[in-house]
């Protein structure tokens, strides 16, 4: 699986054939694509397109959407989630990749993933969320290029990701 930031709260998510996008901000070919927050009449779209509750399986992709707007994603194998405003955590369980924004560190890690991704962050931000997370010296990643057996024994580890 290859993670790539397009910036604010996007993200590229490709395995293989398939590609989820998450919030696009510009036009990105896709098999679906996700909106976890509100989209604007110029948000770009391809491929199936989930913005709101339920339970979607498309390409053996699967999708659980919540009222709060918290999305669990599972492909191939790997537990994604990108955390809404009030999680209910009796729900969410077995995270591999958590996205999150930087002014919820406390409630990524009460999740336990194996591993945090912040997004929406200026420099002020991420500097205060690595310092929550006592990693004052993470170098940025163009892109996060991880299978599932990667992920074991990882405990909350930030992954930070550069913009695209």
């Amino acid at each position: 699986m290859i993670i790539s930031y397009q910036g604010v709260e996007s993200f590229k998510i490709s395995q293989g054939d398939l590609t989820l996008a998450v919030n696009p901000q510009s036009k990105v070919a896709a098999d679906i694509t996700l909106f976890t927050k509100a989209r604007n009449e110029t948000s770009e779209k391809s491929g199936f397109i989930i913005d709101g509750p339920g339970e979607y399986e498309i390409k053996n992709i699967f999708i659980k959407g919540f009222l709060d707007r918290t999305f669990l994603i599972t492909f191939e194998g790997i537990k994604l989630c990108f955390l809404g405003s009030k999680a209910d955590q009796e729900e969410i369980e077995d995270i591999d990749i958590l996205f999150v924004r930087p002014d919820a560190y406390k409630a990524a890690v009460a999740l336990e993933p194996a591993v945090i991704i912040p997004m929406n962050y200026d420099k002020s931000t991420l500097a205060q969320f690595l310092k929550e997370a006592g990693e004052d010296k993470i170098e940025p990643l163009d892109k996060f290029v991880v299978k599932k057996k990667d992920l074991e024994g990882m405990e909350s580890e930030v992954i930070v990701l550069k913009e695209e």
